[in-house]
């Protein structure tokens, strides 16, 4: 399609993986052509497809500013990403478990990771922009409040008469607003692609493309924020905050059935009844029965992410090839994503979700910690709306009056910015009488 060395042409036998092609006995012909089929040439070695994001030609940054000699914009976006305190501060934030449970859990940070290194996978083998869909992946959690989902849906209930919260609009506005460390700006002062991809994780927020996601209106900071800078919130973002958004969803399938494991919410044997993944096991113990059940139920994981990492490309390539595009702006234009799962293996990822939720997310031992979660952020915000005397003095100069809409977004992030340590220390600091403060 674009290049001599094979472009988005999809490697043979891939081209329509199948539900059948991935089960049983055809696994492993379906893994060996998988890690063998040919890697397209990285855009940083000179071939860049032409719907990739090019750095040289980026719509730039909302602040002007000199670019870097050594590196390009979004080298830099990624850079100031790592070196940001929001990054930093992933590292004690639960992903499922909170950060006491035990250290070998993933954490915001570490799922971070992982959901770059398959990203970069995924756009090198495109020829896409790894940089940038790199700088994605590290970002795209940035806005997570303590305690994962259940510290986000405390917030969103609490703040539903003040406008909502929303992560990924905090996302937005930790690297727009509330990273302060440049003498000329407030933010990080991320390229308008970096900045696209962080809104439209989900997808386009407006208009007929955003289906469900459009129900609840745009959240608060994001519709602030693009009445100045318009990031086009109607589309689909680039291929590269596509990859990112797909990189997420394997990641965190993949390393949740890790962690469920280890803490012993669910076994292989139950498991095993989920299409594919039982049949991966099985494989991994017929060919290694006298290895651990350490190394075999790590084994299994690796197959599991090189099967969905090959069918994101398949699928992917099949639909560039059909489209066509031939500029990142024509991927926006499309009204469908272009970097996606087959349908086949979009089913299989649903049933897994569902095994997930019932067995893991759902757990008894995790519903305990959820509910604690749940009301530790309830007793922050409930004291610091009605007493924002009691926050930080940088904090509280940011203040209204009591319950009014300002305290109580500021008091939002506040808290939004927390890890779980700091959340715990703090609501014993101000709840509890005998601790010191």
């Amino acid at each position: 399609m674009y290049s001599q060395n094979g472009g988005c042409q999809t490697p043979p036998g891939l081209r329509e993986p199948g539900v059948a092609r991935i089960r049983g006995a055809a696994y492993g012909a379906a893994m060996q052509k998988i890690l063998t089929a040919p890697v397209m040439p990285p855009a940083s070695f000179g071939t860049r497809a032409p719907f990739a994001c090019d750095p040289a030609a980026s719509r730039g940054h909302f602040h002007p500013e000199p670019e870097s000699a050594t590196r390009t914009c979004f080298q830099r976006d990624r850079d100031r990403i790592i070196h940001s305190a929001a990054f930093r501060r992933l590292e004690y934030k639960t992903q499922v478990f909170v950060y006491h449970e035990g250290d070998y859990y993933r954490t915001r940070l570490t799922h971070s990771l992982e959901v770059a290194q398959i990203a970069r996978s995924i756009a090198r083998s495109l020829a896409l922009d790894e940089d940038l869909a790199e700088a994605l992946a590290l970002a795209h959690d940035l806005g997570h409040p303590p305690f994962g989902h259940a510290g986000e849906d405390a917030l969103s209930e609490l703040m539903e008469p003040y406008g909502g919260f929303d992560h990924n609009a905090r996302s937005l506005s930790v690297v727009t607003r509330l990273e302060q460390r440049y003498p000329e700006f407030d933010g990080l002062n991320l390229t308008w692609e970096t900045l696209e991809g962080l809104v439209k994780h989900n997808g386009p927020l407006t208009g007929p493309l955003a289906g469900r996601r459009g129900e609840n209106g745009v959240p608060r900071d994001i519709a602030t924020y693009v009445t100045d800078h318009d990031l086009e919130i109607d589309t689909y973002a680039s291929a590269e905050a596509q990859v990112a958004a797909l990189s997420d969803d394997i990641a965190y399938n993949n390393h949740d059935i890790d962690d469920g494991l280890r803490a012993g919410l669910f076994s292989v044997e139950d498991i095993s009844a989920v299409p594919m993944v039982g049949d991966i096991f099985a494989d991994v113990a017929r060919e290694f029965p006298d290895i651990d059940r350490s190394r075999r139920k790590h084994e299994a994981i690796r197959r599991m992410i090189g099967i969905w990492v090959g069918d994101a490309l398949a699928e992917s390539r099949r639909r560039l090839e059909a489209a066509a595009p031939q500029s990142a702006d024509e991927v926006r234009a499309l009204d469908h994503p272009v970097i996606a799962l087959s349908d086949e293996m979009r089913e299989l990822d649903r049933q897994l979700k569902a095994f997930l939720f019932e067995n893991m997310y759902r757990h008894y031992r995790v519903n305990r910690m959820t509910s604690k979660a749940r009301r530790v952020v309830r007793d922050l915000f409930n004291l610091l709306i009605e007493e924002p005397d009691s926050l930080p003095t940088e904090w509280r100069q940011k203040t209204a009056a009591p319950r009014t809409e300002k305290t109580a977004r500021t008091v939002a992030d506040y808290i939004g910015g927390m890890t779980d340590r700091f959340a715990l220390d703090e609501h014993a600091r101000l709840i509890d009488v005998q601790a010191r403060s």
